[in-house]
C-alpha cells in the first residue's frame, strides 16, 4: 500500500542534540511544532530541509525516502521539494521583489519567461503585485515577508516549513501575514514553529509539543490549548495544569488534597490524572470565603506579573488572573498566604 505523496513522515535521532522523536505531517495538514529553546524545534526543521544530517531514522515524503540511515539514503536539499519560510526574509537586496521569486523557478531550470510569469501569478496571490519592481531595502518587514512567501511558494513545494514568521514583525503587520499564512496553507503539507499561542490556533490543525528533544504531548490543536497534559503545553495555553491521581471521580493532589472537578471521561481510581484550570477562574482571598466554591485551597504567593490589564498572581499551587486594584486592596506580595478559591465546574479533569 503506497503513502500519500505529500505527507511527511519524520522520524529521526540527532545524537549530539539529544533529539529522538517519531512525528507524522498528514497531507494537507497543518502541525504547529512547540516547546520552549533549546527543545529541539530547529533540529527537525533543519533535518527536514536537509541543512543537517540525522545519525539514525529515516525522513519520507509520501513513499520517497529524503534521509533513511539504514540504506544510507541521501537527498540534498534543492531536490527535496521542501521550502523553508524563515523568521527573517532573507531576500536578495540586489534583485527586485518579482526577481526574488522567481529565483525558485529559475533555479530548477524554468525559462525566464515562464519563471516571472508564475512570479507574477504569486506576488498577485499575496497582494503585493504594486511593489513588485522594488527592492527589498525598500519594503516594510511585513511586505518584506509576503514577497518570502511568495518566493518560497513559487517552487510549488511539496511540504512548507514555516519557523517563526512573525517573530520579527511589529503588532500592525503581524496580523496581515498571519491572514496571508492561514490561506496559503490551507490543504498544504506544512510544519509550523511557533511561540506564539495565536498562530497555532489560527495555523494548525494538530499541535505536537517538543521537551527535552522528545515529543511529550500531541494532539488537535483545539484539545491541546484546552486540555493540555504536558507542562510547557499548559504553559503555552495559558492554563494551569495539577496533576495528581483520579479518586472517586476527583483529582488527589500530591499533598493529599482533592482538587474536585468534571472529568470529560471516566477517570480509573489511582490511574494518573490531571486538571486544567484558566486562571481568570481562579479567586484569591485572604481568608476561606463565606459560601466558598467546592475548592478552597491554601497557597503561596510567588510571584506578581503583569498579564494584559489584569494581575497574573502566581502560587504554588495555582495562577490567578485578577485586576490591579484587588491586588492592592489584598496587599499581596511575594510569600503572601492567600486561600484560592475555584468553582468546580471551572476544573477540568481528564487522563493523564
Amino acid at each position: 500500500m503506497t503513502g500519500e505523496p505529500h505527507a511527511l513522515h519524520v522520524d529521526l535521532t540527532v545524537d549530539d542534540r539529544d533529539v529522538a522523536l517519531d512525528l507524522t505531517v498528514g497531507q494537507g495538514e497543518t502541525v504547529a511544532l512547540l516547546g520552549p529553546n533549546g527543545a529541539g524545534k530547529s533540529t527537525v526543521l533543519g533535518a527536514v530541509a536537509g541543512l543537517l544530517r540525522p545519525d539514525r531514522g529515516s525522513i519520507r515524503l509520501g513513499d520517497r525516502a529524503l534521509f533513511d540511515a539504514a540504506t544510507r539514503t541521501w537527498v540534498p536539499p534543492h531536490e527535496r521539494r521542501i521550502a523553508l519560510l524563515a523568521q527573517d526574509a532573507r531576500l536578495f537586496p540586489h534583485l527586485s521583489a518579482l526577481d526574488n521569486v522567481a529565483f525558485g523557478p529559475r533555479s530548477q531550470g524554468t525559462p525566464r519567461r515562464d519563471a516571472t510569469t508564475v512570479a507574477t501569478r504569486w506576488l498577485e496571490e499575496v497582494g503585493m503585485t504594486a511593489y513588485a519592481r522594488r527592492r527589498p531595502r525598500e519594503l516594510s518587514g511585513g511586505q518584506a515577508q509576503k514577497v518570502a512567501i511568495a518566493r518560497a511558494l513559487a517552487t510549488e513545494p511539496a511540504v512548507l516549513l514555516v519557523d517563526e514568521p512573525l517573530s520579527a514583525l511589529d503588532v500592525e503587520s503581524a496580523p496581515d501575514v498571519r491572514d496571508l499564512l492561514r490561506r496559503v496553507t490551507h490543504d498544504r503539507t506544512t510544519l509550523v514553529v511557533t511561540h506564539d499561542v495565536l498562530d497555532a490556533a489560527l495555523l494548525a490543525d494538530r499541535v505536537a509539543v517538543l521537551h527535552a528533544g522528545r515529543v511529550v504531548e500531541e494532539g488537535e490543536t483545539s484539545r491541546v490549548l484546552s486540555r493540555p497534559t504536558s507542562d510547557f503545553g499548559a504553559r503555552f495555553a495559558g492554563l494551569n495544569l495539577v496533576r495528581g491521581v483520579a479518586s472517586d471521580g476527583d483529582l488527589r493532589m500530591p499533598d493529599g488534597r482533592l482538587l474536585h472537578g468534571i472529568a470529560e471521561t471516566a477517570l480509573d481510581d489511582g490511574a494518573p490524572a490531571a486538571a486544567v484550570v484558566a486562571p481568570s477562574a481562579v479567586s484569591v482571598h485572604l481568608d476561606t470565603p463565606h459560601g466558598s466554591p467546592r475548592n478552597s485551597l491554601n497557597a503561596t504567593v510567588t510571584d506578581l506579573e503583569p498579564h494584559g490589564q489584569l494581575v497574573r498572581v502566581r502560587t504554588d499551587l495555582l495562577s490567578a488572573d485578577i485586576t490591579p486594584p484587588a491586588v492592592a486592596d489584598l496587599g499581596l506580595a511575594r510569600g503572601s498566604r492567600v486561600v484560592l478559591s475555584v468553582k468546580a465546574t471551572e476544573v477540568h479533569l481528564h487522563p493523564a
